[in-house]
């Protein structure tokens, strides 16, 4: 984790010291980078701790992978309301990643805490990761609903603070006309914090789903998040084309709320159910399988994505057929 920390640090302060709009060869090295890293965690962490430990890290940290690429929607929606210009975004972007690791590092240790003294809170988690499952695969149930929350509390701010209409860099605070006022900048970070919080909200829950070890869960979260700045400019336009993801999303967690009461009628302690007792009949479902149901889910929506794009792209390059 120290080291981790130090390339955190270190990845903040080139983007300060030097921000730019990464090329797609920088993107794609630093995403196999972190991905590399967070594999060689895994075996280092088999060698150390177990293979289970190891395994249930990587269900873990591809669960909160899948989870947050449906960030990337909601960043690249944010970034476009507020014309936050291009070479700005990877600050924004990584400001936006240190809020979501301080928002669940601590929605994990009151989660852990949480899970130890009351069991029956798997009934609710599953329930919930059930609704949102629903909620994902409405057709209504789109990526701007996320935005359109945020702008009660944009709105809100506006009328509370003076705020500039144009970016002064990276700057939170600037002077226009002898007067200090807060630039856009300081709305753009609101704006991801809050779409952070009800992200946090969504994935912590289903992690908990994988394992309840507080470590495992942060080290997942950690390595899923590192990565997502250049996996946002890495992945570009193609973002627009995966209109099939959110489809996936809804299927993990789904799975993942079905498998949540599972595992909650077998550690089973309310009363009126099978009269307090653990209802043993019911299936114990692998952490392998949860794996591969991440992996499936994401991939067929992925591929089904592209499919469709490609067929509307020739279709539009052919025009409508004369009769």
């Amino acid at each position: 984790m120290v080291v981790l920390t130090i390339i955190l640090i270190g990845d903040l302060l080139l983007i300060r010291l030097r921000p730019h709009i990464p090329s797609t060869k920088e993107s794609t090295l630093w995403v196999v980078f972190y991905v590399g890293l967070a594999l060689l965690f895994a075996v280092l962490l088999g060698n150390v701790a177990g293979w289970r430990n190891a395994g249930d890290f990587i269900t873990g940290w591809a669960l909160e992978y899948s989870l947050s690429i449906d960030n990337l929607f909601v960043f690249v929606l944010i970034m476009a309301q507020f014309a936050v210009p291009r070479r700005l975004q990877q600050q924004v972007l990584m400001v936006g990643i240190i809020i979501a690791l301080i928002l669940r590092g601590a929605f994990i240790l009151v989660g852990v805490t949480i899970v130890e003294h009351f069991s029956p809170i798997f009934y609710i988690f599953g329930a919930f990761l059930i609704w949102t499952a629903i909620r994902q695969a409405m057709p209504d149930g789109d990526h701007e609903g996320e935005v359109q929350r945020e702008n009660f509390v944009v709105r809100l701010l506006r009328r509370r603070i003076d705020i500039s209409e144009e970016y002064d860099g990276s700057k939170l605070r600037t002077t226009v006309d002898g007067k200090r006022m807060w630039t856009p900048m300081v709305i753009v970070f609101i704006t991801i914090g809050v779409t952070d919080l009800i992200f946090a909200i969504d994935s912590i829950p289903a992690i908990f789903e994988i394992t309840t070890n507080g470590f495992l869960v942060f080290a997942a979260n950690i390595f899923a998040l590192m990565g997502l700045r250049q996996l946002y400019f890495l992945l570009g336009d193609l973002l627009d084309r995966l209109r099939y993801l959110h489809y996936g999303i809804a299927v993990i967690l789904g799975f993942i709320g079905v498998k949540l009461i599972l595992h909650a009628l077998h550690e089973n302690e309310l009363p009126f159910i099978n009269g307090g007792q653990h209802v043993e009949w019911v299936p114990d479902i692998d952490n392998m399988v949860s794996l591969g149901v991440i992996v499936v889910s994401m991939g067929v929506a992925t591929i089904a994505s592209l499919i469709a794009s490609s067929r509307e792209k020739r279709a539009q390059r052919v025009g409508p057929t004369v009769e």
